[in-house]
């Protein structure tokens, strides 16, 4: 029998995923000098590309742009997606050890972390997520309905997720009418009533975790001024040692700047809070009406980092009628995976999935998946490169499983078939892109997104 890597036999690679992280590990694989590989691509939406697509603020279209290279990547011939086939449900992953060499799974973090305080379970709290994939059309969130009537909506957390929502709820609609949002959000934000919007951080502008770039993109919406309070930019000694990371200096600079300019006369406000931490929501039939807060010092942890503790002093933000958590994200276990608990991802040792303390043979993790929810789009390549050093070491050292793989190309169709599974294929997801473009176009915007599964295969077989 031939070796895997081989012209005669190919490496037989399933990557589960098709965002960012998972389309790198294929390329990096692809890049291999001397390697002959073919590599299935599989998605649980008929649509490519995960969070660029699902997740990337509408107004953020030069970071879409990198579809371009993705676009390049599934149309190379060594290369099949597998839109609308969804590990757990369509396939199992027996049915992948069965067929493949190696599997990557490139699955992110789908559920978020709650606060864990009175009133989130009240109507008008939501995770960042929800929120994001609602103005971002994901047919996940396409049925939530946001009440926007209120005067003043929070965010609770600092990182860049948390910087989107506030600039979405901000923003001139306007603005946002050119570009991919969806329609039905669209016409929700056009018709908003939020004058206020709270960014809430526990820690200090030191610990934020939004970049330099969000932060001042956010200090330059149109109708909203961005207000920060000189008082709560004064840092302890440890915040203070923080500012030797040129990020973290150049975000407390800009709010510096932001602070001295003062609130503005805009009627339209975005307030960046630091040292507060959300100890309860507070309704009124039913519905969140106000959000009380804790006033927090920060102390050292021993660890070099500051940790923030309760003062004991409150204050109370009235008229809150939305709140936002983004406050952590944590994957969702997929049967047949080994899954870290605590951590929230998949059990892994370097990229190497691990069970019973040792790593299962030919079994990978890249993105957040692998790391948890850190870093931009950007950080997957390297993440995604790093973990197919891995796999390419144990082709070499021959620690691939020791296991009988039907290697066949037509093996994973037959099988989808024998299921009655119909993937969407890349050829047919450029059909509805081409519809999505066309009928943007007829609307004077970017794109028209289909935001439900049945739309996308109804337009399929429409097409023929």
């Amino acid at each position: 029998m031939s070796v895997p890597g081989t012209p005669e036999r190919p490496l037989c690679v399933a990557v589960v995923g098709s965002g960012p992280s998972g389309l790198y590990a294929a390329d990096a694989l692809m890049k291999t000098a001397g390697l002959a590989v073919r590599i299935d691509v599989f998605d649980r939406l008929p649509t490519p590309y995960g969070l660029v697509r699902g997740g990337v603020a509408p107004d953020h279209q030069n970071i879409k742009a990198v579809v371009a290279v993705y676009e390049k990547l599934l149309m190379d011939p060594r290369v099949r997606f597998f839109g609308n086939v969804k590990l757990g449900r369509d396939l199992a992953v027996d049915d992948l050890r069965a067929r493949y060499d190696q599997i990557v799974y490139a699955v992110g973090c789908e559920s978020d972390r709650k606060m864990g305080i009175p009133g989130e379970h009240l109507a008008g709290s939501f995770s960042a997520t929800e929120f994001v994939g609602w103005y971002n059309g994901h047919p996940d969130h396409r049925d939530h309905t946001f009440d926007l009537s209120c005067e003043a909506a929070a965010i609770v957390g600092v990182g860049n997720v948390a910087i989107d929502v506030a600039r979405i709820l901000a923003q001139d609609p306007e603005i946002l009418a050119k570009t991919d949002i969806a329609s039905h959000a669209f016409e929700a934000l056009r018709r908003s009533n939020v004058k206020r919007v709270y960014l809430l951080g526990r820690r200090g502008p030191v610990q934020a975790a939004f970049s330099p770039k969000e932060i001042e993109e956010l200090g330059e919406v149109q109708r909203a001024d961005l207000v920060v309070a000189e008082d709560e930019l004064i840092l302890d000694a440890a915040s203070k040692a923080g500012l030797s990371d040129a990020e973290c200096k150049k975000n407390f600079d800009y709010l510096t700047a932001v602070a001295a300019r003062g609130a503005g006369r805009k009627d339209r406000k975005i307030f960046a809070r630091f040292c507060v931490s959300p100890v309860e929501l507070i309704g009124a039939n039913g519905k969140v009406a106000a959000l009380k807060l804790e006033r927090n010092a920060l102390e050292p942890d021993g660890a070099g980092r500051v940790a923030a503790k309760g003062t004991g002093k409150f204050e109370t933000l009235e008229g809150v009628g939305l709140v936002f958590r983004s406050v952590g994200y944590r994957g969702v276990p997929t049967p047949g995976v080994p899954f870290d608990e605590k951590a929230g991802r998949i059990a892994n040792d370097a990229g190497r999935v691990v069970a019973g303390g040792g790593p299962v043979a030919g079994e990978y993790v890249v993105g957040w998946a692998k790391r948890g929810p850190s870093g931009r789009i950007g950080t997957n390549k390297a993440d995604s490169a790093a973990t197919v050093q891995g796999m390419l070491a144990d082709l070499k050292d021959g620690k691939l499983p020791a296991r009988a793989v039907d290697a066949a190309p037509e093996s994973t169709p037959k099988l989808l078939a024998s299921k009655d599974v119909k993937p969407v294929a890349f050829a047919q997801w450029k059909k509805l892109d081409k519809i999505e473009l066309a009928n943007g176009a007829l609307k004077g915007k970017i794109r028209e997104k289909f935001t439900r599964v049945e739309e996308m295969l109804s337009a399929l077989s429409a097409g023929g």
